[in-house]
């Protein structure tokens, strides 16, 4: 699909996504924990339905209403020996550990540049929690077979927290209790936060030291119905933020402050470069104004270089956002996918190692650009779109669907012009 945007200012009220990390750990939850749970404003992004699919193949039963997924499961107990992710790192990362919770060889694939994306990690950790397990050279597909055996292990965080994520479940799950997980150099620990607090809600009690060991404790019984409400989005609604930075005046509801979402660091990335930004309990208001370089580290939230790069594009001067490494086992090379696209459009990007210099004021241009199959170049390109000299062209702009799929009727509630062509 083709989507052709026109500079536009932006005005009015807008509800955020729902958090697909929210949702995808939610889905996970309901599995594993015995019983009927509620999820009240499910996600519907390609990353949601994937999670729905899993665990429906995992033994769950799922009953969907009018802004309600009803989840009755008895734990893992796969109807299918195939279990496909789609496109979503967190979906195979998270999902893996928790499918090894049976003891059914099962076969785990993934679609997209999720077959690319390395998960040597399985291979290494594991034969040492008693599961068999078969890759392609550290990639998908992935051949398992457990029950997983909990046990103290030290693993290595660098590369990405999900991982961690489907562990810290699948021990949960086993009523693990003297078994601790010892983390070295733990990076995006805002999204390990998010799985606690997920797991809290749950009834588990896991606990941890500085994010170094993580130890789990006597979990709450399950008992009736419980009900949970997914988050709003932040790294979603980091794009509507930025677009009333750049050209509206725009009210955003459905983000809580007090997320333990990584992404709502942009929070912080807005107010350093200047932007007139107002945070209430129940709604962020956004108006546009001179912006101003900022320096900004996102290493623990990566997928926020995409909207704070079109950010820079209108601060008058050079920012620099640190944290470049994370971004290469994305859903494309996004160091490279924003220097080559934000080029067309006539904005310079320097990589030097881990730092990203973007120079920004002087005049976003209109051009012809692609996604890169990735949901979030896609929606950086059309918000840079917003104050450009002339209309922005995104191939492949389909890519959205991965996590905001109503992204340019979004754009459209507000005003914008948004043509669309298959």
């Amino acid at each position: 699909m083709i989507v052709t945007i026109q500079p536009s200012r932006v005005a009015g009220p807008m509800w955020a996504p729902a958090s697909k990390s929210s949702m995808q750990r939610a889905c996970a939850a309901s599995l594993l924990r015995k019983g009927l749970t509620v999820l009240h404003n499910p996600g519907h992004s390609h990353d949601d339905l994937a999670a729905i699919d899993t665990i429906q193949k995992l033994g769950a039963k799922i009953s969907q209403k009018e802004n309600v997924l009803e989840i009755q499961s008895l734990g893992v107990h796969p109807v299918s020996a195939n279990i496909n992710c789609g496109e979503s790192g967190l979906g195979v990362r998270m999902f893996t550990p928790i499918a090894a919770l049976s003891d059914l060889p099962l076969h785990i694939e993934g679609e997209g540049s999720l077959r690319n994306r390395p998960l040597g990690f399985f291979d290494e950790i594991f034969p040492k929690l008693g599961i068999k397990i078969a890759s392609q050279n550290g990639r998908l597909p992935l051949s398992i077979q457990g029950p997983l055996k909990p046990a103290s292990i030290t693993v290595d965080g660098s590369l990405s927290s999900q991982f961690l994520t489907g562990l810290l479940m699948a021990f949960a799950a086993t009523g693990a209790s003297g078994e601790v997980i010892t983390v070295d150099n733990l990076k995006s620990k805002p999204y390990i936060d998010l799985t606690l607090n997920v797991l809290g809600k749950f009834g588990w009690n896991v606990t941890h030291e500085d994010h170094r060991t993580f130890h789990f404790g006597q979990p709450t019984p399950a008992n009736g119905t419980l009900h949970y409400t997914v988050e709003g989005d932040w790294s979603g609604g980091a794009f509507l933020l930025v677009a009333g930075a750049i050209a509206g005046n725009v009210e955003v509801s459905g983000l809580d402050p007090k997320s333990t979402q990584a992404d709502k660091a942009i929070l912080w990335a807005l107010n350093a470069a200047g932007a007139n930004i107002h945070v209430f309990d129940d709604r962020i208001i956004v108006m546009d104004g001179p912006l101003t370089p900022f320096t900004f580290d996102a290493t623990d939230c990566p997928d926020l270089f995409p909207p704070l790069v079109a950010l820079a594009a209108y601060a008058d001067g050079t920012s620099e956002i640190h944290g470049v490494y994370r971004l290469a086992h994305k859903e494309s090379d996004r160091a490279t996918a924003l220097t080559q696209e934000f080029a067309k459009l006539g904005i310079r990007i320097e990589v030097d190692g881990d730092l990203m210099r973007v120079d920004g004021g002087t005049g976003v241009k209109g051009g012809w650009t692609h996604s890169h199959n990735d949901h979030r170049i896609a929606m950086a390109c059309a918000v840079a779109a917003l104050g450009a000299d002339g209309p922005v062209v995104i191939e492949e702009a389909q890519a959205i669907n991965k996590s905001y799929t109503d992204f340019y009727d979004n754009l459209r509630r507000w005003g914008v012009p948004v043509d669309e062509k298959s």
